[in-house]
């Protein structure tokens, strides 16, 4: 049945909301009929895909509709165009079938589908015997919505999509296009308002900005060579492994230039050898995805399943954690599920409506960083993020995120005064949607990909953050398996900042973190937040002259490195980089040229290596038996001193002298008596100190030894019998 004028015209306008409906091909009474949109063209014949006749179809508008009888069933059909002198092929979209079936309705709409990142997005596949791209887009209230890009001159009239009525998504395979197109989407508001172009929430690759068009890509990539370093982390218990952490932008690791990035697998060169031979065990890369503001450091991101095109294609990432991983060390990747900046091209009213975000701004509106906060209780949210956390795991192999902002989605007035926010159903505090969403994400992540792992950046006292989140469990408890301890961070550094003859006076700075230290498993942070804003350095924060800086952070490190807890320093951090960082500019590493910050690097790589070998450092981080204080209430000497242990390992005895004073005598408790060997101290001369310490060994009788403590100095002495 011929279609009335209005829909005729709607079609030609682009404005038609089933272009299926119309065009391709359509069996009726007198068998089956053609029907298709060739711009430019004044002849045209159909085919099949094998290379049958099928017939000519008539040009019934000169803008380019033609119509048809054609032979044979419905089918996909390629069309052979001419005008004048010119010939070409063109294969009609609107006769293949739907990509999507069934089930992937019934999933998406009970929020339970795990493979969405094969689904919604772009998709090079074959498709009815033809090779091209599915695009599927979620927007349920949009009137229309039609995929833009270079291969239609990103005219919105050449490929409006299908409409999954029960589901909001529309969809659409374009057959004939492959990879490295760029694409967006044109969406119509249900009030026919036509909304800035956007990109694909499930973009696997987009342009380099200021660009913001998504890319069609292949999977990253096959020949991965880790499966020995993914089948150990599977084997074994995290929590009961070393973990150092080397946080990285790799914006500004180092640069080529000014303006330029280095690519990933240029990064992958420089990196990965630096951070093998300082002994640190994971990489943790500030947020990969794509991200419009380059001072957002990609905590701002538009694109959670684009690796950023600064650092070249999406693959290059891919190569990067192969590396990594063939040369043992883990890679962790900054993860924002919490907000996503209003840019016009991104999630913000994606479809006219509030969709990912929240319409109320008392609980859709982030006021610290002018950012919209995802709605939790939307399952089709909640499936968009769970799905993000499977597919870095999957796709990329990374071994782990860390959760940014986990405070923030916890409390529903986080930075908010009276008045400013919604309180709960109970009426408390409490984001309970959040809650289980977080909950969600770690089930979904634990249960498919042994060995991965999640932190999260949380600084409050929720309780269970990293307790499992199995049904019978608390409703509060989180599943995460370790939470940053914002806490040591904050009491440590302060402490450190104080002059050594008022240490005497704040002494439970120190010991206070660990009365609460196996309550999670903890990561000890030293993290980018602590060295920008204003806040100087590492370096800058300790207290004292130049020199008595450098001890003090020798012997803080050492501190740090021998408390319970995994470990975490932000790159510069490590050879005692002198100012703020900043995204901008590469570290100073021609500070190495100084023997102080030479030295400060070489203690950091000797406390890496010691805390690697020596599993009464890491084995027993979450388990509080194992540690024993042996000096806790020498305020007076700003001395603590502890020992920690574990099954079928020699103990290892922690002290630190946190004034300038040396104490050539100082009576130690341990608890054995024999050799005790001196395996680190922060003020040998290798590292930039004085030299003071004990030739390499101690003796204890009766329970304890009279030992020299240089001064602001970390000494670790080990058990020898």
């Amino acid at each position: 049945m011929k279609p009335p004028a209005s829909a005729i015209e709607a079609l030609l306008d682009g404005t038609h909301a089933d272009p299926f409906s119309v065009l391709g091909i359509h069996e009726g009474p007198d068998g089956a009929f053609g029907r298709a949109v060739l711009p430019g063209a004044e002849e045209a014949v159909a085919w099949s895909l094998s290379g049958k006749k099928l017939g000519k179809l008539k040009r019934v508008d000169g803008r380019g509709l033609f119509e048809g009888k054609v032979t044979g069933p419905r089918q996909p059909v390629r069309y052979a165009c001419k005008a004048g002198a010119h010939e070409w092929l063109v294969t009609d979209p609107y006769s293949f079938g739907p990509v999507l079936g069934p089930l992937d309705d019934f999933l998406i709409a009970e929020g339970t589908h795990l493979r969405l990142f094969d689904k919604m997005g772009a998709h090079l596949i074959e498709h009815e015997g033809a090779s091209g791209v599915h695009f599927a887009v979620w927007a349920p209230n949009a009137r229309l919505v039609s995929v833009v890009g270079d291969f239609n001159d990103w005219d919105a009239r050449r490929h409006p999509m299908r409409r999954r009525v029960d589901i909001g998504v529309w969809e659409v395979f374009i057959p004939d296009i492959g990879e490295h197109r760029t694409y967006k989407y044109r969406v119509v508001d249900a009030d026919g308002t036509v909304l800035p172009l956007k990109a694909d929430p499930y973009a696997q690759a987009a342009e380099f900005r200021p660009s913001t068009a998504s890319i069609t890509a292949h999977p990253v990539k096959m020949d991965w060579g880790d499966a020995d370093h993914r089948a150990h982390w599977a084997s074994i218990d995290a929590r009961r492994q070393p973990m150092s952490i080397y946080e990285v932008h790799p914006g500004s690791w180092q640069k080529p230039h000014d303006e330029g990035f280095y690519t990933w697998d240029e990064l992958a060169d420089r990196l990965i050898p630096y951070v093998t031979e300082m002994g640190f065990t994971h990489i943790e890369f500030l947020p990969v995805s794509e991200h419009p503001y380059d001072p957002s450091w990609g905590y701002q991101t538009t694109g959670l399943y684009a690796p950023s095109a600064r650092f070249g294609p999406p693959e290059g990432f891919a190569r990067f954690v192969d590396g990594a991983h063939r040369a043992g060390v883990s890679v962790l990747i900054d993860w924002v599920p919490a907000h996503f900046p209003t840019d016009e091209h991104g999630l913000v009213r994606f479809d006219g409506t509030a969709l990912y975000e929240h319409e109320d701004p008392r609980l859709g509106f982030h006021p610290d960083w002018n950012t919209l906060i995802y709605n939790f209780g939307r399952r089709e949210v909640v499936s968009f993020l769970v799905n993000n956390a499977l597919f870095w795991a999957e796709r990329y192999h990374v071994d782990g995120l860390r959760v940014d902002a986990v405070a923030s989605m916890l409390y529903r007035d986080y930075s908010r005064k009276a008045g400013e926010w919604i309180p709960n159903e109970e009426g408390g505090r409490e984001n309970w949607e959040a809650v289980e969403f977080l909950k969600a994400m770690n089930r979904a992540v634990y249960a498919s990909h042994p060995g991965f792992l999640t932190i999260a950046e949380e600084s409050t006292s929720w309780p269970g953050v990293s307790k499992p989140a199995f049904a019978e469990a608390p409703r509060e408890h989180l599943g995460f398996g370790f939470k940053w301890n914002m806490g040591f961070m904050h009491d440590t550094l302060q402490y450190m900042a104080r002059d050594p003859i008022h240490r005497r006076y704040h002494h439970n700075e120190i010991t206070f973190g660990l009365t609460y230290a196996f309550s999670e498993n903890f990561v000890l942070p030293l993290s980018h937040d602590e060295v920008v804003h204003g806040k100087g350095s590492l370096l800058t924060k300790m207290s004292g002259d130049d020199w008595q800086k450098f001890a003090n952070l020798r012997a803080y490190y050492g501190m740090m490195w021998g408390y319970p807890g995994k470990k975490l320093l932000f790159m510069g951090q490590e050879f005692a980089q002198r100012r703020e960082w900043s995204e901008a500019r590469s570290l100073d590493w021609d500070l190495l040229k100084a023997p102080a910050h030479e030295g400060v690097r070489r203690w950091v790589r000797d406390l890496n290596r010691v805390y690697t070998t020596r599993p009464a450092l890491h084995a027993r981080d979450c388990e509080g038996e194992w540690f024993e204080w042996l000096v806790v209430d020498d305020a007076q000497a700003s001395v603590f001193a502890w020992v920690r242990k574990a099954p079928g390992a020699k103990p290892v005895a922690v002290i630190c002298n946190m004034t300038p004073q040396v104490h050539d005598s100082y009576r130690l408790p341990l608890p054995h008596d024999g050799a005790w060997r001196e395996v680190l101290n922060s003020d040998a001369q290798d590292y930039g100190g004085s030299g003071i310490g004990n030739l390499g060994q101690v003796t204890a009788e009766g329970g304890a030894a009279f030992v020299v403590l240089p001064p602001l100095a970390t000494l670790m002495l080990e058990f020898e019998g």
